[in-house]
Parts: structure tokens; sequence; C-alpha cells
């Protein structure tokens, strides 16, 4: 099977845009690409998943076991004939300052995936051959397979940069791009706009990135680039013995950050899982068990959330009927009483969670954290443990009395806190949770909401 890991000598170098070009440039090809994205990242994997027309999956070895990382790839692959990674950060970046624990390098060594890297060239000649030959001699055992020069200013800046590092280095080049201006996709936060609210970027802009890709790649050097992954595993079959539960999902431009495998293990617990949009749709869908609203951009969307009574006034309804609720991030905001958003106006919401949020103009609480329950929840009982990731630009800006069921501890600084915001059937958090990194947990929210069913039946 075709298959590498684009990775960068840094965030911000053009990963991004190679990553989908490659991606594009095989599909046009006529091959079945699965995308992959390493790192909790909501926002690359929905341009993944466009261009490859397959669902983008997260890779991480420090939310994830080993073998849960080789499964993912494994089931998720199932079917494909290229399998394409884009990596995170710098290449070597990871939780900490002296392993590679949570680094692309890691994901690349784990799952044997070849290494394209990407530097920007836009401001340096021969020093690029530097930080190549840094790169190459600072893991031995990173299987390094290909350089992508970005940013190259012209033919004769590009004969510079190849002279440089050939006479330095031994990992060839296997493309280059050019200033681009016209495939710049706008930054949001730390990372990209979610596709699915960005209209610039179509079916055009997709057919722009494949000719990049063929114009300036060796792309028969990159279809030589392979992964020794077995695919022949089946997918593992939802459990057929027990009722089917209907989970309602928001996904719109508002709600649209979800790792796929929390859905996918859902499935496999029997759940069904039923899209709406808290925009647009006046009515749930009906005969639900249970609601989850993900992560995403509610504050662009606060006057539509807020505006959309009908939805409100159901929400509201299936919880006071007994109906569970989990929320993540964005979701939390949605469930909030009220949101100011950065020019101060204040939306009132669901109202449901006794909590006044407020953008703010930086990042709060940032980074991996292990999430242990110090109470029986919708999720576990007490003293589960979990990993996740927090990334967030808001904050609580007043709060009344509100159980909690977490304890957040973040990797990096150690910080303690209380979270996990419990009202009645309802969980709300900013903490994004990988439920591969604990499967017990989608099993105990299915029987959770199985358990309601069979007491209202």
């Amino acid at each position: 099977m075709i298959g590498m890991l684009v990775g960068g000598t840094a965030s911000g170098v053009g990963k991004t845009t190679v990553t989908m070009a490659i991606m594009a440039c095989l599909r046009k090809r006529g091959y079945v690409v699965q995308p992959f994205k390493g790192g909790p990242d909501f926002l690359d994997t929905t341009h993944h998943s466009r261009i490859a027309g397959r669902a983008a999956r997260n890779l991480d070895t420090w939310m994830l076991s080993e073998e849960t990382n080789r499964e993912l790839m494994r089931t998720a692959a199932a079917g494909a004939d290229a399998v394409v990674v884009e990596g995170m950060m710098g290449l070597f970046d990871g939780k900490d300052g002296v392993t590679g624990n949570g680094s692309s390098t890691e994901i690349a060594k784990l799952l044997k995936l070849p290494v394209v890297l990407v530097l920007d060239c836009a401001k340096s000649a021969r020093s690029v051959a530097a930080v190549v030959l840094g790169f190459e001699s600072f893991d031995p055992g990173l299987p390094l397979a290909g350089l992508i020069l970005n940013r190259v200013a012209g033919r004769n800046h590009y004969r510079m940069l190849e002279s440089a590092i050939q006479a330095r280095c031994k990992t060839p080049i296997v493309g280059w791009l050019p200033r681009e201006p016209q495939i710049a996709i706008p930054e949001r936060h730390l990372g990209l706009h979610a596709a699915a609210g960005i209209d610039s970027l179509l079916d055009q802009e997709i057919d722009t990135l494949a000719k990049l890709a063929e114009t300036h790649f060796n792309v028969d050097a990159i279809l030589d680039l392979a992964c020794p992954l077995d695919t022949t595993a089946p997918n593992p079959m939802p459990r057929g013995d027990r009722p089917r539960i209907r989970i309602g999902v928001a996904r719109d431009r508002a709600f649209s950050f979800y790792y796929e495998d929390n859905l996918d293990l859902l499935r496999r617990e029997g759940a069904d899982i039923i899209p709406f949009s808290p925009m647009v749709d006046e009515a749930l869908p009906p005969d639900l068990d249970g609601l989850y609203f993900g992560g995403g951009y509610p504050e662009l969307y606060a006057r539509e959330l807020s505006e959309n009574i009908l939805m409100l006034d159901q929400i509201r309804a299936f919880v006071r009927s007994g109906g569970h609720v989990y929320a993540e991030c964005g979701g939390l905001l949605y469930l909030s009483q009220q949101l100011s958003t950065s020019d101060g106006t204040i939306y009132p919401l669901v109202g449901i969670v006794p909590l006044s949020m407020e953008m703010t103009g930086k990042l709060v609480d940032f980074g991996y954290v292990t999430v242990t329950f110090t109470q029986d929840c919708l999720l576990g009982p007490k003293g589960t443990a979990i990993r996740g990731h927090s990334f967030h630009y808001s904050r609580i800006r007043s709060r009344a009395e509100v159980a909690t069921s977490y304890q957040v501890e973040f990797s990096l600084s150690g910080m303690l806190q209380q979270e996990g915001f419990s009202c009645g059937n309802v969980l709300a958090s900013y903490v994004h949770l990988h439920f591969g990194a604990n499967p017990a947990v989608a099993q105990h929210f299915v029987s959770a909401l199985r358990i309601k069913q069979v007491v209202t039946a």
C-alpha cells in the first residue's frame, strides 16, 4: 500500500497544503485515499475528508495506545490504495522537550510510515541544507524518505536550494511548491477554518491542488513510498443482541469537531448516529435516546443559534423529559445560559448548564489532559480515567452552583481542574475526550441510554 506521513520542520510551513495536494493528486489518478491527521486536530481533518472523499481519522500516540493506533489505521484503511497522514507541529514536537512521546516522529516509527518533510524556503537558500542535515541526524531511526520545498520564489531559487541540499544531504527532493496565494486558506486560532465554513474551497481549488502536485512534485517517487499495512482485518461489527439506540449528533457549520472513531465506537455498541443542525433545523429528529454536541465555532453563528427558538425549546424539553445529553467545548457554550462574543454582544442560548460564557482574545487551558471521574456520570463510574485535550478561546464568565464530575490534569503544567459539569442527565465539559483511549466510556454512554429506553418503554 502507498503510505506516507507528511511532516514539517515547524507549524505553519505548509504541510497542510502539501498534504492536500498529494491527496488531490492521488485521487485524480484514481487511487482510493484514506486520510489521517496526527494529534488532536479537528480542523485539518475536515479538509482531508472533503478532498479524499473518506472520513479522516486521528492518530495520536499520547492519547491512544500503540495497538489502538495500529488497529485504527488497519480498520480505516480497509479498501484504500493509499494512506496519507498529516503530522502535527514540527516533526519532533510532542508532549515534552526530551522524548518523542506524542510526536509525528513517534507515529511514523510506530506505523513504519515513510516521512515526507516540508520546509518553508521563503527566506533562505543554502541554510535550508543545514536544516535538512539536522533532521537527518537528530533521529537516525526516522524513516525520512523525501523533501518538499515550499514557498519557493521561482526556478532559480529552486536550483540554488537543490544544489545546496544535494551537496550535503542524503534525502531526495520529491517536489517543491511556488508561492501560490490562490490556494491559501484563512487561518483561525492555531489552525484552519473548518472546510464546512469556507464557501471558496470548491472543486476548482481541489483541481488546482492536484495540478500543483502534478506540475511540481515527483509523483512517481511519491507513488514508490509504501507502508507494510495489513488491512485484511474486518471491521468490528455492532453488538446485535440488544435494542438499537438513537443518538442525535449536532453536525453543521457551528458543530463539526468530532473524532470519527468516537462515533464508530458508539455505533459498535449499538447506537445509530442521527445528524441534525441546531442552526437551521426547527425540531430534533424523532425518537432520540440521547444527544451529543461536539466542538466547533458556535461563536461565529451565535445569532443563528440564539434565534432558532424552536430548536432551543426542543432541547430544553428533551432534557426535562429525562433525555441524556453529552457536550464538549463548543457544545458546552451552546448549552450554557448565554455567550458574550468578541464584539460584546450577549446571546441567550439553551440555558440548561448554569454558566455564562465569554469569548477571549487568547487561548485558554491548552494541551493534553487526563480526566478522572470524581463521581458516577453519564460516561462511566467514579474512578474511570480517560485522555483527551483542551483547546478553546473562551472562558466561564460567571457560574451558579453546579456539580462537577471530572478532575482534569494537564500534562504539561500538571495543573488540576475540577470540571465536567453535571446537571441531572446532562454532562458538559471543555475537554475533547477520545473514546479510543478507554472504549468502556462509549459502552457506558450507550448503556445509560439503553437503561433509559427500557425504563420509559
